[in-house]
C-alpha cells in the first residue's frame, strides 16, 4: 500500500512538472491547465464548506469570496505571462513555494521535535523552520543566478513568501479539520486534492510576486 502511494505520488509529481513545463512554453496549455485546476478548486472548496456550515448565507458568501479570489488570481497569472522575464520570475517564486512546503516535510520528518500547533498536528516548529530554509536557499540561489546580484532584500521575501505559504497551508487543514476529512479530494494520485497542493500557493504566489514587482521596479 505504501510503495503504490509511493508511485502515485512520484508519477503525479511528474506530470505537474510536465504541465508546468507547457503551461511555460505554451499559452493554449496555461489556459487549459488553469481552468481545470481553477474548476476543481471550486468544486473541493464548495464540499468543505457544506460540511462545515450549516448556514446557507455564510456557506454562498464564502463560495463567491473564493470564486472571486481564484478568478483574479488566475487571471492575473495568465497576464503575467506576457514576455519570457515575467514567465521566468513566476515560475522562480512558484517554485519558491513549492521548496517551502519540501523543507517543511523534510526537516519535520528528520528533526521532529514540538509541534507547531494544534490545527495540524503534523506540523512541526523544526518543519517551519526547515520551510524558511529551503525556501531561502532557492530564491537566493536563483535571483544571484538571475540578476548576478547579492541582496539580501531577497532573504527577507524569501521569509515572507515561506510565511504565506504555511498560513495558507494552516488555513486549508483548519477547514479540512473542521470537515472532518484528510484531503480535499482525490484529483491528484498520491496527493490528495487540487486544493491539498495548491494551499499554500493560492497565498505564497501573489504574495511573492507583490514583494518582488517592489524590488524589480
Amino acid at each position: 500500500m505504501i510503495q503504490q502511494n509511493l508511485r502515485e505520488r512520484i508519477f503525479t509529481s511528474l506530470a505537474l512538472l510536465v504541465s508546468i513545463f507547457l503551461a511555460f512554453n505554451h499559452n493554449f496549455f496555461l489556459v487549459y491547465i488553469l481552468l481545470i485546476f481553477g474548476v476543481f478548486s471550486f468544486i473541493e472548496f464548495s464540499n468543505l464548506m457544506k460540511k462545515i456550515t450549516e448556514s446557507r448565507f455564510i456557506f454562498i458568501l464564502t463560495i463567491v469570496f473564493f470564486l472571486v479570489y481564484v478568478f483574479f488570481l488566475f487571471s492575473f497569472t495568465y497576464f503575467f505571462f506576457e514576455n519570457l522575464f515575467s514567465k521566468i520570475i513566476f515560475t522562480i517564486v512558484l517554485f519558491s513555494c513549492i521548496f517551502s512546503d519540501i523543507g517543511g516535510f523534510i526537516f519535520g520528518k528528520i528533526f521532529k521535535g514540538p509541534k507547531l500547533t494544534k490545527i495540524s498536528p503534523k506540523k512541526t516548529i523544526s518543519g517551519a523552520i526547515g520551510s524558511f530554509v529551503l525556501c531561502s536557499i532557492f530564491l537566493k540561489s536563483s535571483f544571484y543566478f538571475l540578476i548576478k546580484k547579492f541582496d539580501l532584500t531577497i532573504l527577507l521575501i524569501a521569509i515572507i513568501i515561506s510565511t504565506s505559504c504555511q498560513l495558507g497551508d494552516l488555513f486549508f487543514s483548519y477547514l479540512k479539520r473542521k470537515a472532518g476529512v484528510k484531503d480535499t479530494g482525490n484529483f491528484l494520485p498520491g496527493h490528495g486534492g487540487v486544493l491539498d497542493r495548491l494551499d499554500g500557493i493560492f497565498l505564497g504566489v501573489p504574495t511573492g510576486l507583490f514583494f518582488i514587482s517592489l524590488l524589480l521596479s
